[in-house]
């Protein structure tokens, strides 16, 4: 007799799926013993559960998982991309509208960073949407200070290493220049933390602002500073094909 495969979907899918945090943070979570299912506490991340289930994070109900949705939202800078900052800077998501569901990142910008943040209420998605091996361009106008040889934003195509770490292939060049100052055209596929910025210093090309314009086909456009537009389901789907199969 064939066993009857296993209702619903993983648990730490699932809270992935909600919002409430990555899929490795909910490892994390039911580790910790912090999630309840039907009142039971959760001890492994392969358990089942369906939209039926009473799932209980930290003592608060978590609602079943909406559809897939992403927002665009036009950071400003002097924010952190954190839901809670340990030195109580303010946060990007203090600064989102009452209206929104709970949503995370995709990826981040730093505090001193604008422009293009990317925000879910799939925590699936924006684990999949920050993986190299999706191949998504991400596009930034970068201003540092002083002159530039383009011969030296030429070398970041083949990548760089620094202080023993390995960075991928950078594609940079000269916009303009501005008095003291140079604007850069700079777009990667990697993005790890602080990239730009630890490149440019290495070139004693210190920035003094950091834009991002696009990730993968969303543009940053004419949002405004502050404001926050949600893509279109139907463009969602059509660039993420793999979301037309999700439950």
């Amino acid at each position: 007799m064939v066993e009857a495969p296993p209702r619903g979907e993983r648990i730490a899918k699932y809270l992935s799926r909600a919002g409430i945090s990555s899929r490795r943070d909910a490892e994390a979570l039911i580790a910790a013993g912090k999630v309840r299912v039907n009142n039971q506490e959760i001890n492994h991340p392969a358990f089942f559960v369906t939209g039926a289930d009473m799932v209980v994070v930290d003592g608060k109900p978590v609602s079943a998982p909406d559809r897939t949705r992403l927002w665009r939202y036009h950071k400003p800078d002097g924010l952190v991309t954190t839901h809670k900052d340990p030195e109580g800077r303010p946060t990007v998501f203090d600064h989102l509208p009452a209206e929104l569901p709970r949503v995370i990142s995709v990826g981040r910008l730093d505090l001193t960073s604008e422009g293009l943040l990317l925000l879910t209420n799939d925590g699936a998605l924006s684990r999949q949407l920050e993986l190299p091996a999706t191949g998504w361009l991400r596009r930034y106008r970068v201003r540092v200070h002083g002159g530039v040889d383009p011969a030296k934003l030429v070398r970041l195509a083949d990548g760089i290493r620094i202080d023993g770490e390995q960075f991928g292939p950078i594609e940079a060049k000269v916009d303009s220049h501005q008095r003291a100052n140079t604007w850069l055209s700079v777009s990667l596929r990697e993005g790890k933390n602080r990239e730009i910025r630890r490149v440019m210093d290495h070139l004693l090309l210190p920035v003094t602002r950091l834009i991002r314009i696009a990730y993968g086909p969303f543009q940053l456009g004419l949002l405004e500073r502050g404001a926050v537009e949600e893509i279109n389901g139907k463009i969602l789907r059509e660039q993420i094909p793999s979301l037309s199969k999700t439950p």
